[in-house]
């Protein structure tokens, strides 16, 4: 049966925060007049997270799991979820709750004028950032930005990153069913081929929250610039093809 909005987390290795993360996303969806789902993907965790998710989702009608048993990275499992998922929009949003569930609310407007993309981010006027990043991820992430958005074609985007977007559902079906990349490039990817295939993009600035205990490390960053530089390449051989009408 089809929803007005799925949302997607996924998670891995978050036994800590997760079940904080739920309980906020479940009191802000209990009280909206819509009907709702929320879709976890476990990308292969190790520790107690499918434990505590299972244990949390026991009694909570609108939540599924996916534990998949090995980890393929965040980008296979927002892919899972989105094209698992039954909403008219559908949204990924981070396990640690970076960026809180009310601030849908800041979208609504701009997917009911017609956009079929809406992205949170921390670079536009208007965004709060509370950040206690290691100082190579703050480094990194500023001069980043400018060769993603020069390399993937997306220079209009000052924020590719953010764990918080929003798709339509034909988009998300177009758009997740082309994507290829496993890992934290694919965040570039889904915004390269949104736009490849002629989908209306916004950007909007929310409140990010970074207590800096992230498990993205050194290594991912480069393995970033990896995929950015395939996304190019799969970009120019027309890899993607086209989307359906």
């Amino acid at each position: 049966m089809s929803k007005h909005l799925s949302v997607i987390i996924p998670v891995y290795n978050e036994e800590r925060r997760i079940g904080s993360t739920l309980e906020a996303v479940y009191n802000y969806l209990s009280r909206q007049n819509y009907s709702w789902e929320v879709i976890v993907v476990s990308d292969g965790s190790s520790d107690r997270t499918v434990e505590v998710v299972s244990k949390f989702i026991s009694d909570k009608p609108g939540f599924s799991l996916l534990a998949n048993t090995v980890n393929h990275g965040k980008g296979f499992v927002v892919r899972q979820g989105m094209l698992r998922a039954q909403g008219d929009f559908r949204l990924f949003t981070d396990a640690d709750n970076s960026t809180s569930i009310e601030q849908i609310e800041k979208f609504w407007p701009y997917l009911n004028e017609g956009y079929d993309v809406v992205i949170g981010s921390i670079e536009l006027p208007g965004a709060v950032i509370n950040e206690q990043a290691q100082w190579y991820r703050r480094f990194l992430g500023r001069y980043s930005k400018y060769l993603i958005r020069v390399v993937a074609g997306l220079w209009q985007i000052r924020d590719t990153q953010r764990g918080f977007k929003c798709f339509s559902a034909k988009s998300a079906h177009d758009i997740f069913s082309r994507a290829e990349i496993n890992r934290f490039g694919f965040d570039i990817e889904i915004l390269a081929l949104a736009k490849k295939f002629g989908y209306k993009i916004k950007e909007l600035p929310v409140v990010w929250n970074n207590p800096g205990n992230s498990t993205v490390g050194l290594k991912s960053y480069f393995q970033v610039l990896k995929d950015l530089f395939k996304i190019r390449f799969n970009l120019w051989l027309n890899v993607y093809g086209a989307a359906k009408k």
